[in-house]
């Protein structure tokens, strides 16, 4: 079983301020773009899927040129393959939609933060079991804080990433509900991956930054 504090403390340093953007696009375009907004916003951990056009090569530049307290990690990662190309690009960490053991292996290997998606209690355990840094649930929004609520009760020890159809209105009451960080994708980067209003993506950042910032206070 992992060290459950030293674990968190990993988890911390990958998702400084407890948000992960997460940034999902069926073109590569404006990545850049929504990556440096979200950094100046104050934004600590972003992740870019692979099935992001061009994912492996943004990874690749931007780990030359990150603030070095910001973490670019990369997600959508199902097989071991793919999470040597993304750890050999600069991924500091992988995020996965599912629970492969195989994966699992690589990135220990590698000595590389994993984040497996898991739903039910016994997936979560058993990601956790083998080794996750932290449990993505997901996807989140079907169960709501309420589930991360129920899951925290007999499963404290575990972190938990709830991630998939976050608000950024509710990502505060996943926090009060025991979650130790949270991945926010569309309902954050909104139409700012396809060109649009990169002002209103910062002022989302800056707001969800805050409403979470305000929910680990409160549960403190």
């Amino acid at each position: 079983m992992p060290d459950s504090a030293r674990v968190r403390s990993r988890l911390a340093d990958m998702v400084p301020r407890g948000v992960m953007a997460i940034l999902r696009s069926p073109q590569s375009t404006y990545v850049d773009a929504c990556i440096e907004t979200l950094i100046d916003a104050g934004v600590k951990s972003i992740e870019v899927t692979l099935t992001t056009p061009d994912a492996l090569a943004i990874l690749s530049r931007w780990s030359t040129l990150l603030p070095a307290d910001v973490r670019l990690g990369c997600g959508t990662v199902m097989t071991p393959s793919q999470a040597e190309q993304a750890v050999e690009s600069g991924a500091a960490f992988i995020v996965a939609p599912d629970f492969s053991p195989s994966v699992m292996r690589t990135c220990r290997d590698r000595d590389i933060p994993l984040f497996p998606a898991a739903w039910t209690s016994t997936e979560v355990v058993h990601a956790w079991q083998a080794g996750a840094t932290a449990v993505k649930l997901f996807p989140a929004s079907v169960g709501g804080p309420q589930f991360v609520r129920q899951l925290r009760g007999p499963l404290p020890a575990i972190p938990l990433l709830p991630t998939g159809g976050i608000e950024i209105d509710n990502a505060a009451s996943y926090i009060l509900a025991g979650a130790d960080a949270v991945g926010l994708g569309g309902p954050l980067l909104g139409d700012a991956l396809s060109g649009g209003n990169r002002r209103a993506l910062r002022q989302r950042a800056q707001q969800v930054l805050e409403a979470v910032a305000a929910g680990m206070g409160d549960r403190t």
